[in-house]
């Protein structure tokens, strides 16, 4: 794991804003970084590619001396000298021969990413070539110094074992996946790795402990810009790996990336007001950013890939909408959330299987609690000041409760492949659709001392109801708690002084944002990005990562 070998103290050593010295020295010299960079993912593939060398010639000389022995078995007349000169031919050959067919067929290089059935497709073809090789050059070359059956049973057994050595994750993967819904369901858990990217955030530090509590292993990589308090409790814990990093960084998500089976991606500039604080750093925190980690990931061989989308997307609607309908997105955040959608449909294909859960408006407590959300904010209000003061009261909003986000994503993670035939699902309840007159009623019946203000006046042009019925069906997916367990929670916490002052600036993205904690700002490189937001990039060539980051993506898995 990272956070044991030496490399990951370079992930530790961080300023009071959570970024390295050596990244804020990368920033302003970006041709020593990716030449640092390049350097260290050359070194990784040349030592990797060595030991996969070595172990392919130590597969092919037992596949060489199987041969032998299976033709001393059928014969019954050969000698012991007779069997080595045939085992030391055959060991020359293939040693010498074997690596350079191999590496013709991309076995260390870019095969390693190949789906599983194309995989052994292509093994077959490597082994068969090789082998037929052996033969002609045994039957025209060294006039039959080897018996054919030494050949042929040599041909079967090297087939054998290099299709197991590299096939091996693959075919457990079908184990695991069966096993998640047996009897060992709780066993097969324990095996699987997942990189939890801003998993110190809102919902990443409601969902961390569950993970780690139905045995999964989890990177949580997240730059801490809200602190560690969120996930304090659970940072010595024996299954999890904290990467303290930046995710816009593509060594970083490479690094990050190594040995994981499922990638969650939560981190982002979450929200309205937050966002349009700076366009530039919202479209490459939230756009740009994702494009590379979504790209790291397929090229990995990340099977399942879970984005937290937001339904904000379908901005501004009087009709009940569900996944296929039209978007009308009417802030940055949505356009932002949208552009990154439309990235991970292109490129879905093959194992790489992203799916897309579009949040409703959370609610309720969670390790980093905002106060910057509609609920809790009218709840604390209603509390704290004795006034609940609602804009837009006839305007829809649908809502879910932090916890239930977490178990959104769990049933995500743990889904069998035929039930995620859809890409894109509303993460929610019908039941609960509520006005914000309405929502501003249940706080004012919890909290009958407060006096509740409507205002028809509309400061936010979303309104929007939303079909959950996708999810429901395919997932089996439905709450656990209601609004008014949400308004609650913000009631016992403010009442019992847990929540000291709901105004303090680590409750809002926007006002955290703005008073420049967390806003070291790399310039944007690409135009890309804006010109999708604009709706001007059409097609699959728009999505591909430039050529030397994706050349290092594919490298350092190699």
């Amino acid at each position: 794991m990272p956070a044991k070998n030496g490399r990951a103290a370079h992930h530790r050593q961080v300023s009071s804003h959570g970024y390295s010295t050596k990244s804020v020295y990368f920033a302003f010299f970006p041709a020593f970084r990716k030449t640092h960079m390049l350097l260290r993912l050359k070194r990784s593939l040349y030592l990797e590619t060595i030991v996969r060398v070595c172990a392919d010639g130590l597969l092919l000389n037992a596949s060489a001396m199987a041969g032998v022995l299976t033709h001393a078995l059928l014969t019954h007349q050969v000698t012991v000298a007779a069997m080595m000169t045939s085992f030391v031919i055959a060991s020359a050959f293939l040693c010498l021969v074997g690596p350079v067919v191999f590496a013709a067929f991309g076995f260390y290089s870019k095969g390693r990413f190949y789906a599983g059935r194309y995989k052994a497709l292509v093994i077959l073809q490597a082994t068969a070539l090789l082998f037929l090789m052996l033969g002609f050059w045994n039957d025209f070359v060294m006039r039959h110094c080897l018996s054919r059956v030494v050949v042929l049973a040599s041909w079967a057994t090297g087939t054998a074992l290099i299709g197991m050595a590299r096939l091996w994750s693959w075919l457990w993967r079908i184990v695991l996946e069966r096993d998640n819904h047996g009897p060992h369901a709780a066993v097969a858990r324990i095996e699987r790795r997942v990189l939890l990217i801003g998993g110190a955030g809102y919902i990443g530090s409601s969902l961390l402990p569950r993970l780690l509590q139905r045995g999964y292993r989890v990177r949580l990589m997240d730059a801490f810009v809200y602190g560690e308090e969120p996930v304090a409790g659970y940072l010595k814990h024996h299954n999890l790996d904290v990467m303290r990093a930046d995710f816009r960084n593509v060594h970083d998500v490479v690094y990050a990336m190594r040995d994981v089976d499922s990638v969650i991606h939560l981190g982002a500039i979450v929200g309205d007001p937050a966002c349009a604080l700076d366009k530039d750093l919202t479209v490459e925190v939230n756009l740009m950013a994702t494009r590379t980690i979504a790209e790291v990931a397929k090229a990995n061989g990340v099977g399942k890939f879970v984005f937290a989308s937001t339904c904000s997307v379908y901005g501004a609607s009087d009709e009940l909408l569900d996944e296929r309908s039209a978007l009308n997105p009417v802030s940055l955040y949505a356009r932002s959330k949208i552009a990154c959608e439309r990235v991970l449909l292109t490129l879905r294909e093959g194992t790489f299987a992203p799916v897309i859960l579009r949040f409703g408006t959370i609610y309720g407590l969670s390790g980093r609690t905002r106060f910057d959300l509609v609920v809790n904010l009218l709840a604390a209000k209603a509390i704290s000041e004795g006034k609940i003061t609602v804009f837009g009261r006839n305007q829809w909003r649908p809502f879910l409760h932090v916890h239930d986000a977490g178990r959104a994503v769990l049933a995500v993670l743990e889904a069998r492949e035929q039930q995620l035939t859809d890409i894109v699902f509303n993460t929610g309840s019908d039941e609960q659709n509520y006005t914000l007159g309405e929502v501003g009623e249940i706080v004012r019946r919890m909290v009958p001392t407060a006096e509740l203000i409507c205002s028809d006046s509309v400061a936010d042009r979303r309104n929007y109801r939303v079909d959950f019925s996708r999810i429901r069906r395919a997932l089996n997916f439905s709450p656990e708690y209601r609004i008014e367990q949400g308004i609650q929670q913000v009631l016992d916490a403010i009442r019992s002084g847990a929540v000291v002052d709901y105004r303090d600036p680590r409750y809002s993205n926007e006002k955290l944002l703005s008073e420049g904690h967390g806003r070291e700002i790399l310039k944007p490189t690409k135009d890309w990005a804006n010109e999708m937001l604009d709706g001007t990039l059409v097609g699959a060539a728009a999505y591909a990562l430039p050529r030397e980051q994706a050349a290092m993506a594919a490298g350092v898995g190699q």
